[in-house]
């Protein structure tokens, strides 16, 4: 008769030790695991919901259209109105300058309306609304740069504007997209006033619609607006669309965090298996008493089922709240990239996901050994010691039922099915990989000639023996040695796009709308006090692609159900040029260019990557829109463009005849010599503001500092997440080395009968545990680099730029820690009494 639940219970409770003593690596590696996912789907959930509600408030309407350099037309102005309210301005870049200083600003002109949806709140507590009249509410940098205070007075273009308020709370800062300069909000009239406005001026206007049916769709106004207005250039833009930067990143980070989540919880199932696995084996004398005195089989999975449930269940509590209290953190790391709540957030789905996850790998993972000490009978228990238990069919069943529904649940509540089952397919790969491997690094070590060195035999022999747990080994080190590699390779990738992406070397400033007819007094300011100035200017302006392809039957961009993939030139209005030589650091391809005198048929230069995406060859035909009037050209030649240069870069380059009568300004680089004073840095730009009014200069170096630092902050989290994956790889190292330690009581103590030092004991652990971790250190490479590109190129994007060097100094740290934890592991072995172990076995 079996015992019952309440009589497992009361047995079970009483062998379990207060301190989980045995089973702490079940607890450290259901910990780390449950707290992984707690944490990643807690922050992915509170942005997502920070995203959907905030929709409005961000994006400052139900639906936003966004044209360069021209307003609204009347009748465009009347479609908007059908929706409901609308609120318009214009974005631009700007200088605000006093008699003393200037200062390179991002121009907000915003009508009375404005925002329709959240407050904008001043440091000193005030809600407002938009300025009026002369007064601006401006961003803490500019009263700093310009050295003003609240109730002064500045410049911008022809206008005297009123610092009335200091910004603190912008309600659609994020959907305004990166800033090259800070803020300053001015009413809708200032941007004409100033001058700024000018034919061929690079300004953006914005209008924003509230709905005045709530219920509206916004796909379906966006899908009639572009359908009525096919070659009109609308960037258009949805409240389920507001920040569009922000939601990719929140998509790939998830990506990202799911993967780590998930190699978190494979590598903590290892660490699992081995931990019950030596818990069991300690108790093994007590499941053989047990038995002797009646204990069923069914008994024995009772008693230690519930022993291991509890274990699991405080580790995932632990777990649980870890990854509440942890996600503060994160979201600190990720402040000002994207949306989310800096306090304590609870997001009762997704802990009860990760609860989920960390109760079935302890499932899957434990099953196989506690089964497999309940089918044998008391004697070879007892005698398990010397003569190792033979595996259990049915043991690998319940393994495979508990991984089936993991990769179930996996599948079902991730957003990008692809992704999870791929990775979960790549991990089952690995394990059948490291499972083959350690089967096969048993029967070669047993086909080896003996070494004449003892120690060395004795470590060989160890590898294959009967019993040897090589393949756990060899499993468990895989795994933890890999999480060294991931950790390297991300990080060091991440870093190295950093170097490469944000360039060292710049020009000093950006300027725009230089108008042409003072280019030469635009020139003469700079070379007066700075003769060895680098200066360079083309002329530029905006417009879409609206058509392309051969010259008979070219495919019209408003006809397309989706952008091809890579063809982001296609949406929305683009910078473009002119230009009589090829330019600097670009090199053609396909083609020809044409001479500095053409005057023929109106001719194009296309970059390479965008042909490739688009299918455009030399021969075919481009139709873009500026300012309303359709211009063709054909494609004379396709352009590689060194896009990691801080200079002009534009995808289209026209021949001088195609474009150069629409009204456009030009834009310049300025690079000062090395060294130059300050003083006269700021001089400089005052002059420029006095002569250029509407002109607006962009400081590179300020731009640089905030792309390193977005960058970096992406680097800090994926650093915080990766190391997950690490701790859990030393969690089972240290587990898997622990097991080990169990079954080579018996070994240690025959060879110090036999006469064995404990130096030899020692050295030969070193050597045992040596030669499997030079074999695993190539896999781990392989396999850590494996998931490592796939988390740079296929989630983030970036070029895969590891540091070979800094990949491998650390996986050479995890060889060496895995000696360590082997030496530190045979340092209790060495104390056991040859006749007390020997009466235990």
């Amino acid at each position: 008769m079996n015992l019952t639940w309440g009589t497992a219970w009361t047995i079970a409770r009483r062998d379990l030790n207060a301190r989980f003593k045995g089973l702490r690596l079940l607890l450290v590696c259901i910990f780390l695991g449950t707290a992984a996912l707690a944490a990643i789907g807690t922050l992915t959930s509170a942005i997502e919901r920070e995203l959907a509600s905030s929709g409005q408030e961000l994006l400052g309407g139900d639906l936003e259209v966004e044209v360069w350099q021209r307003d609204l037309s009347a009748e465009e102005m009347a479609a908007l109105e059908e929706y409901g309210e609308v609120s318009g301005g214009f974005r631009l870049q700007a200088m605000a300058s006093t008699p003393d200083a200037a200062a390179p600003i991002e121009l907000k002109a915003v009508d009375a309306k404005w925002p329709m949806f959240g407050t904008l709140v001043l440091s000193d507590g005030r809600e407002v609304a938009a300025p009026s009249g002369t007064d601006a509410w401006i961003a803490q940098g500019a009263i700093e740069r310009l050295g003003i205070a609240v109730g002064d007075s500045f410049t911008v273009g022809t206008v005297t504007l009123t610092a009335a308020g200091i910004i603190a709370d912008e309600p659609d800062r994020l959907s305004e997209g990166f800033q090259l300069g800070p803020t300053v909000i001015v009413a809708e009239d200032i941007a004409a006033k100033a001058g700024l406005l000018q034919p061929g001026a690079l300004y953006q206007s914005k209008h924003r619609v509230a709905f005045a049916d709530p219920a509206r769709d916004p796909e379906a106004a966006e899908e009639a607006l572009s359908e009525a207005f096919p070659d009109a250039g609308f960037d258009i833009r949805t409240r389920d669309r507001a920040s569009p930067g922000a939601d990719r990143f929140v998509r790939q980070m998830s990506d990202f965090l799911t993967l780590v989540g998930l190699a978190a919880l494979v590598i903590a199932g290892i660490g699992i298996a081995g931990g019950v696995s030596s818990y069991l084996d300690q108790r093994r004398t007590s499941i053989a008493t047990l038995k002797v005195l009646g204990a069923t089989s069914s008994d024995i999975v009772r008693i230690y089922a519930l022993q291991i449930g509890v274990a699991a269940l405080v580790g995932s509590i632990a777990g649980l709240t870890a990854g509440v209290l942890v996600t503060p953190l994160l979201a600190a790391a990720l402040a000002g990239l994207l949306p989310v709540e800096t306090g304590f957030i609870m997001a009762p789905p997704a802990l009860l996901l990760a609860a989920s996850y960390g109760l079935l790998v302890a499932f899957a993972f434990a099953a196989a050994p506690l089964l497999r000490a309940r089918t044998f009978p008391a004697m070879a228990l007892m005698r398990s010691g010397v003569v190792p238990l033979a595996r259990d069919k049915r043991a690998l069943i319940a393994t495979a039922i508990g991984l089936a529904a993991i990769c179930a649940l996996a599948l079902i509540t991730t957003d990008q099915p692809l992704l999870s089952g791929g990775f979960l397919l790549g991990a089952g790969a690995a394990l059948a990989l490291l499972a083959s491997l350690g089967w096969a690094i048993q029967r070669l070590a047993g086909r080896l000639p003996r070494p004449a060195n003892p120690l060395l035999r004795s470590a060989l022999a160890n590898l294959h023996r009967p019993g040897a747990p090589t393949g756990a080994l060899v499993t468990a080190l895989g795994f933890g040695l890999a999480a060294f590699v991931l950790l390297a390779a991300v990080q060091s990738a991440i870093d190295g796009n950093i170097q490469q992406r944000v360039p060292q070397e710049a020009p000093d400033y950006f300027v725009l709308d230089v108008p042409r007819d003072k280019e030469s007094r635009f020139f003469e300011l700079i070379q007066t006090d700075f003769p060895e100035a680098a200066i360079r200017s083309v002329p530029t302006m905006r417009g879409a692609v609206l058509a392309y392809g051969p010259k008979d039957a070219m495919t019209r961009v408003a006809d397309l159900e989706e952008i091809p993939e890579g063809a982001w030139a296609l949406r929305g209005e683009r910078g473009l040029t002119y230009a009589d030589r090829l330019p600097p650091g670009n090199r053609v391809v396909a083609g020809e260019w044409w001479s500095p005198l053409h005057n023929g048929e109106p001719l194009v230069s296309v970059d390479a990557e965008l042909a490739r995406a688009t299918g455009l060859e030399v021969g075919d035909y481009l139709t873009v829109g500026i300012l309303g009037v359709e211009r063709t050209a054909r494609i004379a030649n396709l352009r590689e463009i060194d896009w990691e240069s801080l200079g002009f870069n534009f995808t289209l380059v026209f021949s001088r005849n195609a474009i150069s009568d629409a009204p456009h300004n030009l834009a310049a680089t300025i690079d000062l010599p090395e060294g130059a004073d300050p003083a006269a840095r700021g001089a400089l730009l005052r002059g420029l503001v006095r002569e250029l009014p509407s002109s607006s200069v962009i400081e590179i170096g300020g731009i640089l500092v905030e792309a390193r630092k977005l960058l970096e902050q992406v680097s800090l989290a994926t650093l915080a997440a990766a190391a997950v994956t690490v701790l859990a790889g030393l969690a089972v190292l240290m587990g898997a080395i622990a097991a080990a330690r169990a079954a080579r009581t018996y070994d240690t103590v025959m060879l110090r009968v036999l006469g064995a030092s404990r130096r030899q004991i020692l050295l030969l652990q070193l050597a045992e545990y040596g030669l499997i971790a030079g074999l695993l250190a190539l896999v781990a490479l392989g396999l850590g680099s494996a998931l490592a590109w796939v988390v740079i190129t296929q989630l983030f994007e970036f070029d895969w730029l590891p540091d070979w060097g800094q990949v491998l100094g650390v996986l050479g740290l995890g060889v060496a820690l895995v000696l360590a934890f082997a030496l530190a592991g045979s340092l209790p072995l060495l104390r056991a009494k040859p006749a007390r172990a020997l009466r235990e076995l």
